[in-house]
């Protein structure tokens, strides 16, 4: 039988999988390696999560297939539905790491269920990878220093990072003062727009209002009446699709042409279709981007739709960090040659040869003083265009072909 360790580190220091060779798989019945998988697999948030879900699945699927596992161990999947309810998100890092026993969790969506799982991976010294969760929090609770030895590693653009790179957009490039802020009244809204709001600070501006909504509202007359009384001259909001595509909508109806700018989060097919015609034009900072030109990309795009379906990317983003956070997790198991937390947290803060995802290739993602992969020069702008994202300038699409190296912390 075919040392599967050995081989996943040979195939670590040759950067990536190859999808063309074909190990044979362990025989027999075996004793898998558990990786926990939490996020919202249900409700409004679903699409971000089952999008997450599948994109960890196909890594899986590939690693389990090619190279057999990982430390001479098929992977073994334990999904949890965290039903984007902190409560319930709490309940299942405590199953996850403590009942499970789990060497490591990918996941996390909603940055409320990511603020009360991670003291318990903290706490249990389980590697927790958060794939889709941007709560700038997250990462700074638990911050990697000289006395603290984190757990916590993120694939996905913290708050801070992604409204730096907004802010000069808005103000640099656009010339808005003027900026009025609608956000939702969960912790992913409260992050978003705290972090806005410092970095509009940076030049010397605050947001002309500050209008919230609750998950499930669908009328935003009140809060976008009130953003055009105060003269804005752009509107930024954050949410998830089915409120951010009713306040577009809204817009349409008042027909105020006001720019319009949303969170990430409207690549999500539930704000495509519901917004319409309504969500052309709305911008939003992005890290992938499915219509790309990049080969990789449409590669990854063509095999996610044979695996599950033409319709099963609901979230893209989503789906391409959950694939390169399981494609980083099993680097670093690799590396560390062993399932024990402590030496997997040092394997994921020395990953010096390139693990190529989605994204981007990954070269150092991570360090004992920064468990943040996504660095702000690794962004893009996208816009909406007839029920689908793209990216908003063409020098950014070139671009896209190029390896996106993760910049040093400002």
């Amino acid at each position: 039988m075919r040392d599967t360790g050995r081989t996943a580190v040979a195939l670590l220091r040759r950067g990536a999988l190859v999808a063309g060779l074909c190990l044979p798989m362990l025989a027999g019945a075996q004793e898998t390696l558990k990786i926990g998988v939490s996020g919202p697999f249900s409700g409004g948030s679903a699409p971000m999560g089952n999008s997450m879900r599948l994109g960890i699945r196909m890594a899986v699927e590939e690693i389990n297939t090619y190279v057999g596992g990982v430390l001479g161990r098929p992977i073994e999947l334990i999904e949890r539905d965290d039903e984007a309810n902190p409560e319930k998100g709490a309940e299942i890092a405590r199953e996850l790491a403590e009942r499970e026993k789990v060497v490591a969790t990918v996941g996390i969506v909603n940055t409320g269920v990511g603020l009360t799982s991670i003291d318990t991976y903290q706490a249990a010294r389980v590697p927790l990878v958060v794939a889709v969760s941007t709560g700038s929090a997250l990462t700074a609770r638990h911050a990697p220093s000289s006395t603290t030895r984190s757990y916590i590693f993120r694939v996905s653009a913290r708050t801070e990072v992604s409204n730096r790179f907004l802010a000069r957009h808005l103000v640099e490039q656009r010339d808005f003062k003027r900026i009025a802020i609608l956000a939702d009244d969960t912790g992913y809204g409260e992050a978003e727009k705290a972090d806005l709001e410092k970095a509009l600070e940076h030049f010397g501006l605050a947001p002309v209002t500050v209008q919230r909504f609750s998950i499930g509202d669908r009328d935003m007359k009140a809060q976008l009446a009130a953003a055009q009384a105060a003269g804005a001259q752009a509107v930024v909001m954050f949410g998830i699709g089915p409120e951010l595509a009713a306040i577009a909508r809204d817009r349409a109806a008042l027909g105020w042409q006001v720019p319009l700018f949303g969170s990430w989060t409207v690549q999500m097919r539930n704000f495509l279709d519901q917004a319409g015609a309504a969500g052309d034009g709305v911008m939003a900072v992005q890290t992938f981007i499915p219509g790309s030109q990049n080969t990789r990309h449409r590669q990854f795009v063509a095999e996610f739709a044979r695996r599950y379906g033409a319709d099963a990317m609901e979230s893209a983003m989503s789906a391409a960090q959950g694939y390169d956070a399981m494609r980083i997790l099993f680097n670093a198991l690799a590396l560390a040659g062993s399932s024990d937390g402590e030496r997997i947290r040092q394997a994921l803060e020395s990953l010096e040869r390139g693990v190529e995802g989605v994204v981007t290739t990954y070269i150092r993602p991570f360090t004992d003083a920064d468990h943040d992969a996504i660095t702000e020069n690794m962004l893009v702008m996208g816009v909406v265009r007839r029920g689908r994202i793209e990216y908003a300038f063409e020098d950014d699409a070139r671009r896209s072909f190029a390896l996106r190296r993760k910049a040093a912390a400002p």
